[in-house]
């Protein structure tokens, strides 16, 4: 370690310059290069480390788990450009809307539905916003309630797969896996995969869920002013059709998506792919004008396609294929021509509505930063463990009162206090790759752990005053919702969340048995 404390230097000069609000990446690439420069003039930074950056860089860019996280981003965009928050939340709270806190309800499992099919926090907080919260104050909500609920709704898209955040801190939390079971000098050493995370994330997010359900009910029932029942003459109960129309092509998708992954059907990124040409399909059978046949006839492609591959062998150039096996991949050459086809009409059309051209333009410039995130925190990490930094974390942690607890304790609170400053992008990149080869070689579950770093997280954006969550809110309500109602309205969702946190804690089984049942014990 530096006798001049380059290291925590570094780590401060960091922070520093991303409050002062310079862009992240050029903080950790700027701050990667002067202090490397600086190690190299007092003797504490061998410059030939430097020559492990290109490798770095280039399994950043040909890392398949990776590629992922665009199509996950696509789908998203896609998806929230399609409009279809706004026809979830209208059949929703026609279905709940005569009950006491129907509105809450309908908007908690509307969220649910977003964070499973889009994952993308700001745009289902913002969208929520604009469309659920002035219908909930124009029916007698309380303010503080009705901005709670939809702030807390919005941001399950952090914790309930696929998520964004999972699939980045999945491949974070396997390379800090793998690295500590090279520490222990182990030759075989186990994986860590992003199905084995969205597993993870599935009980513990319904139970968020769940949990949200309950108080939302509970308090309706308790203070019926606070969350009225809407008026019944003024609500018409959903006719079935509408009601499936809105509800079946998302949950669908998300069938489609997650079942393929926790089934073993596909990767996470043929899973993510999936994900991608299906919110094309939504979002064009959602276009006003032209045929829909093609559409269906697209989507209904992807689903025989899906269903074919768990029960057929589709390698092609084998000379072993059964005729069976030999018609199945016929079919699905014939299901591939029908999908290309439906896929393409679809993207026409979003082409002609102007729609593909802004959803392009968005998954590009998010991609672009993730990616030059993970490009600029590989230098970062390089020069920082060069000047002992590494070292330092781990005897700071090691010497901490209370041993594995006391440990694990500290580090839940400096994500959730980064969280107020820094996106999880940037936290996942960052300090995770620090910290966690410390934890996992106290012998923790590197699932377990990561779920509780993702509760973590979905609590820090929802903290004030500096949540994120909490920023996009108020850039979309109504004047009459005050910030202070906001604050308000967010703080029993943020002790619901650290109730949470804590029964997956105590109950590491949450997290651990679903990853257990489906791709067996580590």
């Amino acid at each position: 370690m530096s006798p001049y404390y380059l290291d925590i230097l570094m780590f401060v000069a960091m922070i520093g310059g991303i409050l002062i609000g310079f862009p992240v990446v050029f903080i950790l690439t700027g701050v990667g290069v002067i202090f490397a420069g600086i190690g190299f003039l007092t003797g504490d930074f061998n410059l030939n480390l430097l020559r492990a950056l290109s490798q770095r860089i280039f399994g950043v860019m040909t890392n398949e788990v990776l590629i992922a996280i665009p199509l996950f981003i696509f789908m998203g965009v896609m998806l929230e450009r399609s409009r279809i928050a706004e026809q979830l939340l209208e059949q929703m709270g026609k279905l709940f809307g005569r009950l006491r806190g129907g509105l809450a309800i309908s908007v908690t499992l509307v969220g649910a539905l977003l964070a499973a099919s889009t994952g993308i926090v700001g745009a289902t907080v913002v969208t929520m916003g604009l469309i659920a919260l002035p219908t909930m104050m124009r029916n007698g909500y309380n303010p503080r309630l009705a901005a709670g609920t939809v702030c807390s709704a919005g941001t399950l898209g952090q914790i309930i797969p696929p998520s964004t955040m999972l699939v980045i801190l999945a491949e974070v939390m396997s390379s800090a896996y793998q690295q500590a079971q090279y520490s222990q000098g182990l030759f075989i050493i186990e994986t860590l995969s992003v199905g084995q995370i969205f597993a993870g994330a599935m009980i513990p997010g319904l139970v968020t869920v769940g949990v949200y359900l309950i108080f939302v009910t509970t308090l309706a029932w308790l203070r019926p002013q606070d969350a009225p029942a809407l008026v019944s003459d003024t609500v018409a109960r959903p006719a079935l059709g509408p009601l499936l129309l809105a509800l079946l092509p998302p949950i669908i998708l998300i069938i489609a998506v997650l079942g393929s992954i926790l089934g073993g059907i596909a990767t996470p990124t043929e899973a993510a792919s999936v994900g991608a040409v299906g919110a094309v399909m939504l979002a064009a059978l959602r276009f006003e004008g032209g045929r829909r046949w093609p559409i269906w006839l697209g989507g209904s492609a992807v689903v025989a396609m899906l269903i074919l591959a768990g029960q057929v062998d589709l390698r092609i150039g084998r000379t072993s294929a059964t005729a069976f096996e030999q018609a199945g991949i016929v079919l699905a050459v014939v299901l591939a021509a029908a999908l290309l086809f439906g896929l393409a009409y679809g993207l026409w059309r979003a082409l002609r509505v102007g729609v593909l051209a802004e959803v392009v333009d968005q998954t590009l410039r998010m991609s672009a930063m993730i990616f030059a995130m993970f490009i600029g925190a590989s230098l970062f990490a390089l020069v920082f463990r060069g000047l002992g930094g590494d070292a330092r974390v781990e005897a700071m942690l090691e010497a901490l009162p209370g041993g594995q607890t006391g440990a694990l304790l500290f580090v839940l609170l400096i994500i959730f206090l980064l969280g107020f400053v820094l996106d999880f992008v940037e936290i996942a990149i960052i300090l995770i790759p620090l910290v966690a080869p410390v934890l996992l070689l106290m012998g923790m579950d590197p699932i377990w752990l990561s779920i509780l770093i993702a509760i973590n997280l979905q609590t820090s954006f929802l903290t004030p005053p500096f949540g994120f969550s909490l920023f996009y809110l108020r850039g979309a309500a109504p004047p009459e919702i005050r910030t202070i109602d906001i604050y308000r309205g967010v703080a029993p969702f943020v002790a619901l969340n650290l109730a949470v946190m804590a029964t997956v804690f105590f109950l590491p089984e949450l997290a651990t048995w679903l990853p257990g049942q489906l791709f067996g014990g580590r």
